[in-house]
């Protein structure tokens, strides 16, 4: 069974294509985003909340 839906491998897709373009910003401070970690974050955190399939966050470590 696949891990992420294909809705939610589109959206990481474009994330990706606006980070390499540069006009990939974060949320709250608005700054460019140039992180690649970053970048997948972002675009899971949007497919999750247009409810694609998406597996939990792992909470921090303790």
């Amino acid at each position: 069974m696949a891990k992420y839906s294909a809705k939610a491998q589109d959206k990481v897709e474009k994330v990706m294509h606006e980070l390499k373009e540069g006009t990939l910003k974060s949320g709250r401070s608005g700054k460019t985003v140039t992180s690649r970690k970053q970048a997948i974050a972002i675009g899971l955190s949007e497919a999750r909340a247009e409810g694609a399939k998406v597996p939990k966050q792992k909470g921090a470590k303790k």
